[in-house]
């Protein structure tokens, strides 16, 4: 018997070191936090569409282009979507992916964001900041859940590349990279403390 895995999706873990996430941290979460109390057309924004939350998606999305912080993050990622697409085996025709959105994400408790995928980009991902103890991770769906038909469903014994959701844990200093059409979702977080994420877009130009 042969068994062939066919068209995987995959998801990308990488780090920041640690020298160089401590500083870095510590600037998103205070601009983060300044730019929550700046920003009322994204607090607007967020009490319609992410509830008990903050993000300046709805307002500030391109962060890497006004901040030298996040200007400093763009650089550090940069190098691991590199890596991400090399994996990919993409033919890039001569051209590379460029960072076009990339904004904060401040989730409260109870806050949640719903199930999305990223329209029009090429490669997705977020960068956690501060993450408190029992915040929770990305969960991705199987992009083929939508035809199954009349598919059994997975035993809960099954690996984890056979399950119909997978969440990876959050981490400061930690990031994951994925095709933006895959759909993922962060449920509600039972933390007090805040989480605070960066996400952003890579284009094709």
């Amino acid at each position: 018997m042969k068994l062939n895995a066919l068209f995987p999706s995959y998801v990308y873990q990488g780090a920041l070191t640690k020298r160089q996430a401590e500083t870095l941290n510590e600037q998103i979460v205070a601009e983060a936090l300044q730019l929550r109390e700046d920003d009322a057309a994204g607090r607007r924004w967020s009490a319609k569409n992410y509830p008990n939350g903050y993000t300046s998606y709805g307002s500030a999305h391109r962060l890497h282009a006004i901040s030298p912080t996040f200007a400093t993050l763009q650089q550090r990622i940069d190098a691991h979507v590199k890596r991400f697409v090399a994996t990919l085996a993409w033919d890039m025709k001569g051209r590379r992916l460029e960072m076009t959105d990339c904004w904060l994400n401040v989730m409260a408790r109870a806050s949640h964001h719903g199930l999305h995928l990223h329209p029009l980009a090429s490669i997705s991902g977020t960068y956690y900041a501060k993450v408190p103890k029992n915040s929770p991770g990305l969960k991705f769906e199987d992009p083929r859940l939508a035809r199954f038909m009349a598919a059994p469903p997975r035993r809960a014994s099954a690996p984890r590349h056979l399950q119909p959701w997978v969440t990876f844990e959050a981490r400061a200093g930690h990031m994951l990279l994925f095709e933006s059409w895959l759909r993922h979702e962060v449920v509600a977080n039972p933390a007090t403390a805040l989480r605070v994420s960066v996400s952003f877009n890579y284009n094709w130009f």
